[in-house]
């Protein structure tokens, strides 16, 4: 499995509570970025990330320092309810592309609604429509 950056877009972000709580002090960088092809619900306290063609959504792209990577990658599977292949997962971490405030592109993981929850929430959801949980 390739040790690929996070693309983290809620309470993972700096300056939110989950942050300190996981990745201050473990990663490399942290930089801005946006994903295409996905749109923001409200959990609520938290967001789910929906994959919808045409949305887009703000974030930053955290690098883990190489020695924290693999105790960091299974920390933050627990917190997002995340096992493979686990259908009462609550989201499914993905490897998609970002692009950062420069332009360039990068593979990350995110962590995306599951697929049950993410029928749910395009029915019933609240949708975050500035795409940047900061905003909402």
């Amino acid at each position: 499995m390739a040790e690929l950056p996070f693309f983290v877009y809620g309470t993972l972000r700096p300056g939110e509570h989950n942050h300190d709580l996981f990745l201050r002090g473990r990663t490399e960088s942290e930089e801005p970025a946006l994903m295409r092809g996905l749109v923001l619900y409200d959990g609520p306290g938290y967001p789910y990330g929906v994959e919808e063609p045409g949305g887009l959504v703000a974030g930053e792209v955290v690098t883990a320092r190489p020695e924290a990577y693999d105790a960091l990658l299974r920390e933050l599977d627990r917190l997002e309810d995340y096992a493979p292949g686990d259908p009462r997962n609550l989201y499914e971490r993905v490897e998609r592309e970002v692009t950062r405030a420069d332009g360039t592109t990068v593979r990350t993981w995110v962590y995306v609604a599951a697929p049950t929850v993410a029928a749910r929430l395009r029915t019933r959801g609240k949708l975050i429509e500035s795409g940047d949980w900061r905003l909402r």
